[in-house]
């Protein structure tokens, strides 16, 4: 008999140091579940594989960003159907521990704060500023009514709600912020939910990080010290119960370092610690899942993520069942009694073989489709957000002022290239610019030549302070000693052009795959084999670095010569099986069409850990950085 709402509460016991569900002592296991990084189609059996490891809850981010794209706009339709994800866990008998932000970390773009609030240049984002306090104000007056019906004491199975996210880890130290926050989320929840927040079980994060009325958790990863992490939650949060809210099952990865593994049995003797000291517990990662599109963050010094999230969680990037969730579903019965029932399979994967390309054209033979506005022309340089062009490319184009028949020096000053510049002068490559590494190229070429900077934004910085990451070109550009100007700026809707169909009108040379090019091509899924489309993986056999859309739906990013990442996840969910399925790849370095084998390879194994030869790593486990 499902319990009336009236009878349902979820408090907090501090003479017994014990959470109260419905009166009664409780202790929440959790595994964290993004949404935002699972297709909705595959909610429900992530969902229940986390069910049947003996969770009791879900923890999930919101992410500000992908629910309000520009400001006033907002979609809560398909896989950002958050209502639906809430109803879905309800339905499994998973409670829910929601992290509504507005900043959220989470490795993604800008910590999910919409890149639109750097229209006020001079912002200070996660403070009290006020231009951004009123962009928090609206949109919480938004996502929090929506919540409201979904808390437990009214029915749903949200039992907390985390307000911001490791702020004692950003330099602002803002208590009035904190209070404001705490305020807006007790006008729009009322009274009866438990608002908390998560530091890092250290002193100096917890002092700016806490504020009285919201309840204090720490987090940490395997190894750590399990006595002084609670200690150091126990000086902000003398009684009450313990928690850890993000125990790593494994780590984040970035591009050109190696992929993070930490063992089963480190993991499951650690939870097996924290489980037998009475705490609740959340598992970061439970489930990663997949950076689609541009959603990847970054860290500092600049590193940006892949586009896998796979985390080396208990369930891989593909919602695989792996030796790690085994061993964590294992010690969890020993301290509760595991559902009965099938654990739901492996889903299966197809290799659907090689699939050949051709070139339509370069990003400047196609600037009809993909700016069809044209572009906007500037003194100076101006960055995404002031041609407000929040994600992906734009051209930069400006002349060159004189004949550069000798090596020139092109520079980018004070590190101006967000994120990587692909320079080419009339169509002929001349190298890359990339924030944090190279800061100039030799070029040549003759006064009036076309000189295009195409600039990738790679992610946004999304922890410690450096999130106001404006992308583009940031600062003046000099070619041998002189500042260039009059630049033309052409925005790239790629996502629109490619749905509605590349054509290439220019008589541009085809056989140069060295600049920045599309190409496409289509496979059909075979007849007269059950239960297809499958799942599948992607790979690019001599290919370099770039962005590939399937069905127009934009998969992410690809760079196998940088790794660890070599293979993408391709979810069956955008396949079809009634026509051909489209592939576009925009390269951006260089194809192999002009020497090997123009084609993309479709394969059932995946491969996020190439070995390629990195150098010394200067990330440390469970570390985000050095900012």
């Amino acid at each position: 008999m499902v319990q009336v709402a009236s009878q349902r509460s979820f408090g907090i016991d501090y003479a017994h140091d014990c959470f109260l569900k419905d009166g009664k002592p409780f202790r929440y296991i959790s595994g964290s579940i993004h949404y935002s990084r699972v297709p909705r189609d595959y909610w429900k059996d992530r969902l229940l594989k986390m069910k049947m490891a003996g969770l009791d809850a879900i923890q999930t981010y919101v992410p500000w960003n992908f629910h309000e794209p520009e400001p006033g706009v907002y979609t809560f339709s398909g896989d950002r159907d958050l209502e639906h994800f809430l109803e879905l866990a309800e339905e499994m008998g998973l409670l829910v521990i929601l992290r509504a932000g507005p900043y959220i970390c989470g490795e993604w773009d800008m910590g999910g704060l919409p890149a639109w609030l750097l229209e006020k240049e001079s912002i200070v984002l996660r403070s009290s500023d006020p231009d951004y306090l009123a962009a928090v104000d609206r949109w919480m007056g938004v996502l929090l009514p929506k919540m409201k019906n979904h808390l437990y004491h009214n029915g749903g199975p949200i039992i907390m709600v985390q307000v911001e996210n490791e702020y004692g880890s950003y330099f602002a130290c803002d208590y009035d912020y904190l209070r404001y926050l705490q305020n807006l989320f007790r006008h729009h929840l009322g009274d009866e939910v438990v608002l908390f927040t998560t530091d890092g079980a250290v002193k100096t994060f917890l002092r700016c990080g806490t504020l009285q009325g919201l309840y204090a958790t720490v987090d940490f990863g395997p190894g750590s010290n399990l006595t002084m992490a609670f200690l150091n939650q126990r000086k902000s949060e003398p009684k009450g119960p313990l928690v850890n809210s993000e125990f790593y099952t494994g780590w984040l990865d970035h591009w050109g370092t190696r992929h993070f593994t930490v063992p089963a049995s480190v993991v499951a003797k650690s939870l097996s610690n924290i489980l037998a000291h009475g705490a609740s517990i959340n598992m970061y990662m439970f489930i990663g899942g997949t950076n689609f599109g541009y959603w990847n963050g970054a860290n500092m010094p600049y590193a940006a993520q892949p586009t896998s999230y796979d985390y080396d969680a208990p369930l891989s990037e593909a919602g695989d069942l792996t030796e790690k969730y085994f061993a964590i579903r294992e010690v969890i019965g020993m301290y509760k009694e595991l559902p009965k029932g099938p654990i739901p399979p492996t889903t299966p994967k197809f290799a659907y073989g090689e699939v050949a390309l051709e070139k339509v054209g370069a990003v400047r033979d196609l600037l009809n489709d993909l700016s069809p506005s044209g572009p906007v022309k500037s003194t100076y340089p101006l960055t995404f957000v002031q041609l407000k062009q929040y994600f992906g490319f734009v051209l930069y184009r400006t002349k060159l002022p004189r004949n550069c028949t000798e090596n020139t020096t092109l520079l980018t000053l004070f590190d101006g290239i967000h994120d990587r510049a692909y320079v080419s002068v009339n169509g002929v490559s001349q190298g890359v610019l990339s924030r944090s590494h190279v800061s100039k190229l030799n070029i040549t070429g003759n006064a009036g030549a076309y000189l295009d900077l195409l600039v990738e934004n790679m992610g946004r910085v999304n922890y410690g302070r450096y999130n106001n990451d404006f992308k583009g070109l940031v600062s003046n550009i000099t070619l041998g000693g002189e500042i260039l100007i009059e630049w033309e700026m052409y925005p790239l809707d790629i996502d629109k052009a490619v749905s509605q169909g590349l054509h290439n009108e220019t008589v541009g040379d085809i056989s140069n795959y060295e600049e920045p090019s599309f190409y496409t091509g289509s496979f059909s899924i075979p007849s007269g084999i059950p239960d297809l489309p499958q799942d599948t993986y992607i790979q690019f056999p001599g290919w370099t670095k770039g962005q590939i859309w399937i069905n127009s739906f934009n998969l992410g990013r690809y760079w196998p010569a940088s790794g660890p990442q070599v293979t993408l996840f391709v979810p069956s969910n955008i396949l079809v099986s009634s026509s051909p399925n489209n592939i576009t790849v925009l390269e951006l370095e260089g194809s192999p069409c002009g020497t090997q084998k123009c084609l993309v390879e479709f394969v059932d194994r995946p491969n996020i850990n190439a070995s390629l030869h990195y150098e010394s790593d200067f990330r440390k486990l469970f570390s985000r950085g050095f900012v």
